[in-house]
């Protein structure tokens, strides 16, 4: 039997706390279940204490059935202890990064409310409030309005004790000082080191874009990913975010460099370092994602059979640098390379090799592929910094890693290749996620398909009848 007991409000309102009692736990202490039922402003006292007493025996029945609303539970509370199990059961560091990224705006706009309480209207507030215009957060921009370099001189200090100072990399102290545009947030840590206000260096660029609705999506999945786990324990009667009305996710055609495109870089990478061109030579060739290419070791290339075995990604986070995990998929899989591909591997081991004599002692013999002057594993984010550099040097535009990727898929879909061989050359844990991405490209190759088969049935016999 459920006990209702009725409180009075200071203003006069009221509303019922209502117990459950159910079973003990492990000490012997009973367990008891709580929620609180607040009747509507207009209800008469009668009314709100017989609707009091329908909805606690409603309660009850939920318990006996097996749910356990707890209506004191607050979304953020409940999201912070689902992305805690999420990270215990092997979730990857990048992934539970990125939850309590968006975490972050999560909780100021539904983390207060009751997990019990979480309705669908909630969430399209939500996804509502995402779309509109000036909710990005950090990606602000400002540019020195100042000659930061004469600056820096007068004040006798260096970029590098300004950097330590503020707390920021000496490259972005250098990124400033030449007029480029660095972050809000950098520009705001390097004018506190030099006792300024921000806005006294930096001119400040707004950016109002609204938020994507591949970005949004990514919220409600978090959401509905914290809501499953609520229903999956039985402390909700049914996933709120399963009823909600996220924003249609626009599907992007994968951009590809065109066969001209593919020709120009390749001519122009043999006039860059040897490092540089094998590591941009991999990207075409495999189609490997970014961490992959740098996540390589000598002992993944299998000189023997002319492939490489993809087996770990090298990954960069604020939070802890540099390190290495497994591919995306968790999956291991081997690639096989042309001759050329390998002949050039072999010049670049030669090269390798003499850059660690070089060193000496100063090596650190990590034993990846790639690695800065001493041996040591490079940054990956310095492989886009370097195809950026790289595109502005030739004038080819949207030099981007993942670009080479969708490249090599479309090379081999209108090559004639079936698309399980492709997938496992890319490394997708199923088919269907290469037949989504590149459907636009499957299109393209059947169309292409259809007109040699009528060239070949039809045309050249025409031909040879003329």
């Amino acid at each position: 039997m459920p006990n209702i007991t009725k409180r009075t409000n200071k203003d006069g309102s009221f509303s019922y706390k209502i117990t459950v009692t159910k079973g003990r736990d492990a000490n012997g202490k009973q367990i008891r279940h709580f929620m609180t039922f607040t009747p509507a402003p207009n209800m008469t006292e009668k009314k709100a204490e017989k609707e009091a007493q329908r909805v606690a025996f409603a309660f009850e029945k939920q318990i006996e059935d097996g749910f356990s609303l707890d209506n004191r539970q607050t979304f953020s509370q409940y999201a912070a202890y689902v992305i805690d199990l999420k990270e215990r059961s092997g979730a990857k560091h990048r992934t539970i990064e990125r939850y309590r990224q968006l975490m972050e705006r999560i909780n100021p706009a539904i983390g207060h409310i009751k997990l019990a309480d979480i309705k669908p209207q909630h969430l399209n507030a939500f996804y509502k409030n995402l779309a509109e215009e000036g909710i990005r957060k950090g990606a602000d921009r400002a540019q020195t309005k100042v000659d930061l370099p004469a600056l820096l001189k007068k004040k006798g200090v260096t970029r590098a004790q300004v950097a330590a100072l503020a707390g920021v990399a000496p490259m972005t102290v250098t990124t400033a000082a030449q007029g480029k545009k660095i972050t809000l947030e950098r520009a705001r840590m390097i004018s506190n080191a030099l006792g300024y206000q921000v806005n006294e260096l930096f001119s400040i660029e707004k950016d109002t874009t609204p938020l994507s609705s591949k970005t949004i999506t990514e919220y409600h999945r978090l959401i509905s990913t914290v809501l499953a786990q609520a229903d999956k324990e039985m402390l909700v009667l049914f996933n709120a975010a399963s009823k909600a009305t996220p924003p249609k996710l626009e599907r992007k055609e994968a951009e590809t460099f065109q066969p001209e495109e593919v020709q120009k870089i390749r001519d122009c990478l043999e006039h860059e370092p040897i490092k540089w061109k094998t590591m941009t030579h991999l990207l075409l060739i495999t189609g490997c994602r970014r961490g992959e290419i740098m996540g390589l070791k000598w002992e993944d290339v299998e000189w023997d059979r002319n492939r490489l075995k993809i087996a770990r990604s090298l990954l960069y986070s604020p939070a802890r640098g540099v390190y290495e995990d497994t591919t995306k998929t968790g999956n291991i899989r081997r690639i096989s390379l042309p001759s050329e591909t390998m002949q050039l591997l072999k010049s670049y081991k030669a090269w390798y090799s003499e850059l660690r004599l070089k060193n000496g002692d100063r090596w650190q013999n990590s034993g990846y592929l790639f690695v800065q002057d001493n041996g040591a594993p490079m940054n990956p984010d310095s492989l886009t910094d370097w195809l950026n550099k790289f595109s502005k040097r030739y004038g080819i535009p949207n030099v981007h890693p993942h670009k080479f990727r969708h490249t090599m898929a479309s090379l081999l879909y209108f090559g004639g290749l079936d698309s399980i061989t492709i997938s496992k050359r890319l490394g997708h844990a199923k088919v269907s996620t290469t037949t989504d991405i590149y459907s636009h490209i499957i299109q393209q190759a059947d169309e292409q398909a259809a007109d040699k088969i009528a060239e070949t049935i039809f045309r050249a016999g025409k031909k040879e009848i003329g």
